[in-house]
């Protein structure tokens, strides 16, 4: 089983036409859709919290995300995350996972909104799906067709992209 926890971020993010612009709902529609294409063949479950774009989360929001992934059953956890910050609660989460224990926590997200074009999306996603159930212990972040520690990976904002570090 792999806990699924999204927490907002661009990935969730769909254009309010009355308020004219981008929110990040708090549901897990997009997750969801992404998710179809893996069809039956990998037992999830998803659970929503914060619902925030990443450059809105605190860090009683981080030390929330920590306990949600201390909480999980479940060993195998992806994390759907804003990638502005994404750093910043991997690095929180790795504290965390080195005197936890035997967790796998991958972070992912989307540049694009799901909403707007689902590629990246979902390809971000099911790499960190297929990636969680096969890594050792430890934080990791799937972005881009990499899956790397998670301060081994970095966000070139020049190139719109995430990429290995070194």
């Amino acid at each position: 089983m792999i806990r699924i926890i999204n927490t907002g971020g661009t990935f969730n993010k769909r254009y309010d036409p009355i308020a004219g612009t981008l929110v990040v709902p708090a549901d897990d529609r997009a997750v969801e859709a992404a998710l179809a294409s893996v069809g039956g063949n990998v037992e999830i479950a998803i659970t929503g919290t914060i619902y925030k774009d990443s450059l809105e989360m605190e860090e009683a929001d981080r030390a929330a995300l920590c306990e949600e992934v201390a909480g999980a059953e479940e060993d195998a956890v992806v994390i759907i995350h804003g990638t502005d910050t994404m750093d910043r609660s991997a690095r929180a989460l790795a504290a965390w996972v080195q005197v936890a224990g035997k967790k796998r926590v991958v972070l992912t997200g989307a540049m694009v909104p799901f909403s707007i074009d689902p590629v990246e999306a979902t390809a971000n996603l099911i790499s960190a799906v297929t990636a969680v159930e096969y890594l050792d212990p430890g934080v990791y972040v799937a972005m881009h067709g990499l899956v790397l520690p998670h301060d081994e990976i970095t966000k070139n904002r020049e190139l719109g992209l995430f990429e290995r570090i070194g």
